[in-house]
């Protein structure tokens, strides 16, 4: 299986990238970011790409793979509606859009977050945007799309957030997460588990296209 990851230097991504190089049914993973990820593996190929509403002078560099993890995201924390929804709807459509053109036969797996709204008519504005991007992403030719809704995620591995409080949190309360992982699978999970559920559904498929955080660590 050949994979493009999107947000490889990110927590999510990186524990994703982590089971992507350690699975050997995966024989390619092409990181797309504006960013190095600083890892060395014979699997591994980057493209440095800046302009993630136009894809048009990379395409080339875009066909012939099997699954595409859409990790990029961020905090709608002192964010504008506006604003949000084109770092979260816009770019990630626009990515997808020319994947499914490109890769019909495609499995685009997209991380999302507890409490998405699908009805996109609620009161909480990150949670009504990223219910449009999954919906419109269900609505592209590809041969499955999969939205994963992690609700709290363990690092592990050494993979971490790059923001330095946030980090610092899990750290503290790394004994609570891991009590948390084995006693509440709806509300926790770790980076490991989730890398390894997308590349489950990847190669398997699943029986429904959402998937809450009790559906990612069954698998």
């Amino acid at each position: 299986m050949k994979v493009i990851l999107f947000g490889a230097t990110g927590m999510v991504g990186q524990g994703v990238l982590r089971e992507c190089l350690l699975d050997p049914g995966v024989e390619r993973v092409l990181a797309v970011g504006r960013s190095p990820t600083g890892q060395r593996d014979p699997k591994l190929v980057e493209l440095i790409h800046d302009n993630f509403t136009d894809y048009s002078v990379i395409e080339p560099q875009l066909t012939g793979y099997d699954a595409c993890f859409f990790c990029l995201g961020v905090s709608s924390i002192g964010m504008d509606e506006a604003r949000y929804r084109h770092l979260t709807y816009d770019i990630t459509l626009a990515a997808a859009t020319t994947l499914a053109r490109l890769n019909p036969g495609m499995v685009f797996t997209y991380v999302t977050g507890r409490g998405t709204d699908s009805t996109e008519q609620g009161a909480v504005m990150w949670a009504r945007v990223k219910g449009s991007t999954e919906n419109d992403l269900l609505k592209l030719p590809f041969k499955a799309a999969y939205m994963f809704r992690p609700a709290g995620i363990q690092p592990l591995h050494g993979v971490s957030s790059k923001t330095g409080w946030v980090q610092a949190i899990y750290v503290a309360t790394s004994p609570l997460l891991s009590f948390l992982v084995r006693v509440a699978p709806s509300y926790m999970t770790t980076s490991e588990q989730l890398g390894r559920a997308m590349l489950k559904v990847a190669r398997d498929g699943y029986p429904k296209p959402v998937l809450e955080s009790e559906d990612i660590n069954s698998l």
